[in-house]
Parts: C-alpha cells; structure tokens; sequence
C-alpha cells in the first residue's frame, strides 16, 4: 500500500492535484480545504495517501497530515460513506471542525457536505462519537511542570461543563466547544472561569 507520496506539486485541478515523483505524475484527490493548504506549483510536497481499489480504478486521497489521513479512515468506516463521500464531509469541515460537530451531534454541520443528508449525518455521529475522544478536541494546556492524572481529568471535567453552560445559554455546541478550546485550563481554574472567558470569545 501506498503510505505517502513526495515530490514535486505540478498542478492543482479541480478535485485532485498532480504530483511528479522521479518524472511520473500521480493524480491525487483532496479535499478543496486541503488543496487551499498546498504551497505553490513547483514546490515539493509530501502528501499521505489512502489507496482505493475498484474494479475498473484505483484511486489516490491524500491528506497534508497522518491526523487528517486517520479521520477520512474513521469516515469512510461508516456504513454508506464512500472515499468520495469522505472527503466531501472534510472539504466543509476540517479534522478538528468534524471532531467538534460529531462530539456536539451538530447534525446540520455535517449534513452541509455535498451528498451527505440528514440521516448518513445521524449515522456517522452515533458510530463515531465513541471513536473520538473530548481531549482530541478540548486542547486543554495544563502547565509545562507534571501534573497528575486526576488533575488532567478536571480540566476535562470542567471544560465539558463550561460547554454545557454555553450551550444552556443557547448557543450551538460547536460553537461552545470551539469557543472553550481557545481557553487554557490550568489547575484550580473553575467552571465559571472559564464561562466568562468563553463569553467574552462570543460576544
């Protein structure tokens, strides 16, 4: 299997871009968030791959992280979420805007990707929601010096209540957890802290 292409960026078309390696051009699928990422034609790159295998194709993905590659394998795990399906999901919501939506069940957010309604949203979130962990999201940034687990866990703890609170308050999940993760949490910081910090990102 294909883990990873490097070479030199030759195009950029209008689902995939060309990548020269030692003069053969491999064309690779990426997402138009992704593509928007890409330095300038000429430039070398290194692009991590997903290799489909059709009967009548083999198809490239690419990812510009092993973290981005790692997702669009939890997506198309799903029942009834192919490659194309998959990185339609993650041209309209990057890793970290997916992990939001899918841990928040912001049905609508995901549903917005081309081909992908209601009830295939509904789906991939309860098959998901156990695969992605809150501290994949909640960035929190305890201190440099060690700190004990029990520690870790209260900042977790009071950052899922700050979300709860934010979200009692009427504002949609996602936006509460992408709100909350811009907050660092250091030991002793309290709910309502973190609250009014929250806010102040919101308003």
């Amino acid at each position: 299997m294909i883990q990873f292409i490097r070479g030199k960026l030759v195009s950029v078309e209008e689902d995939r871009v060309i990548v020269d390696v030692n003069g053969v051009g491999y064309g690779i699928f990426m997402s138009v968030q992704a593509m928007s990422l890409l330095p300038q034609a000429g430039s070398e790159v290194k692009i991590h791959t997903y290799l489909n295998v059709k009967e009548d194709a083999m198809q490239l993905f690419g990812f510009l992280t092993r973290d981005d590659l790692m997702i669009f394998r939890l997506l198309i795990g799903v029942n009834g979420i192919g490659p194309k399906g998959g990185q339609a999901i993650l041209s309209v919501l990057p890793p970290d805007d997916l992990r939001f939506a899918v841990l928040a069940g912001d049905v609508k957010a995901i549903s917005a990707a081309p081909g992908i309604g209601k009830k295939t949203a509904e789906k991939l979130i309860l098959e998901l929601r156990d695969k992605l962990k809150i501290e994949d999201v909640l960035d929190h940034q305890v201190s440099e010096a060690a700190v004990s687990g029990k520690a870790a866990a209260g900042a977790d703890n009071v950052q899922s209540e700050a979300v709860q609170a934010l979200v009692a308050l009427g504002y949609g999940s996602t936006e509460a957890l992408r709100a909350i993760k811009q907050i660092p949490i250091e030991e002793g910081t309290d709910v309502e802290s973190v609250l009014k910090a929250a806010l102040k990102i919101l308003l």
